[in-house]
């Protein structure tokens, strides 16, 4: 039987991701590193956690190993499985247990979309013994001390089905993201569309009054993300409505009526 194991160098972040800090979240996620101490990353769609936990990984130099978590994530799926490959049986690790390995930094994106019991196997990576168990190996992996555990969560969509439970919740340090101040995120949209800086700054007001519908039956405003896209069309020459209908309109809502004010505001400003 042999092991695959991925290479360190299949998830070095080659380049700085661009990221502007909004408080202190980057010196507290360093000490965090230093302390090896999980981290817990609160926040809405789009305002920035897996940015920034790209922007931490090339900062500090270690391998991210992304896991975007969905209803079906088993804990094979994060450990490992053994598979055919030929004539022979092959363990193949898992993006955790690749983790552990090369003391990346793993990144469990939206953690309350994956079954609960799927994450009682990060456990105890999470506490002072810090190590990986696999049963199917009969082995336990120590993490090594560049090994960090991060996870993030939107708290808008919390409910009782899929609510971060306190055992798991309480093994973490968090920090909390919102949409940046208007002159930061005018600064994000400009660097990463391309884009002049009093459209992006028109746009910023944009998303800034679309945020205050939530009020009125809109689940979640505009991100961060959606304005950069809707400023890449600008950038390509796109009508500034009809980019905005494409970005905000049809991607935030299926109501007719929500659908019209967005727009209405849209007009305000273009």
């Amino acid at each position: 039987m042999r092991q695959l194991t991925p290479s360190v160098a299949d998830y070095l972040i080659p380049r700085e991701p661009f990221y502007r800090p909004v408080a202190d979240e980057v010196s507290l996620f360093q000490h965090a590193w230093n302390a090896q101490l999980p981290v817990l990353l609160k926040g809405p769609t789009g305002c920035g956690k897996t940015r920034f936990v790209s922007h931490m990984a090339w900062k500090l130099g270690r391998p991210l190993v992304t896991v975007a978590c969905h209803e079906d994530l088993s804990a094979s799926d994060l450990l490992g499985r053994y598979l055919l490959s030929g004539d022979e049986t092959v363990w193949v690790d898992g993006p955790l247990t690749s983790a552990v390995r090369h003391g990346a930094i793993v990144y469990l994106d939206e953690v309350v979309e994956a079954r609960k019991d799927t994450l009682v196997v990060i456990h105890p990576l999470t506490d002072d013994r810090r190590v990986l168990p696999i049963d199917r190996l009969a082995t336990v992996l120590s993490a090594p001390p560049e090994f960090m555990m991060v996870v993030s969560y939107n708290p808008g969509y919390q409910s009782v089905i899929k609510e971060l439970k306190p055992s798991t919740r309480q093994r973490f340090v968090s920090l909390e993201f919102r949409y940046p101040p208007p002159d930061l995120e005018r600064d994000i949209v400009v660097a990463e569309a391309k884009l002049d800086v009093d459209r992006a700054a028109r746009l910023v007001k944009v998303g800034e009054k679309i945020r205050n519908l939530t009020d009125r039956g809109l689940e979640e405003g505009v991100s961060t993300r959606l304005l950069v896209y809707c400023g890449k069309l600008l950038a390509q020459g796109v009508e500034a409505r009809s980019a905005c209908r494409a970005a905000f309109t049809r991607t935030l809502t299926d109501d007719r009526d929500l659908g019209r004010t967005i727009d209405e505001i849209v007009a305000d400003y273009f």
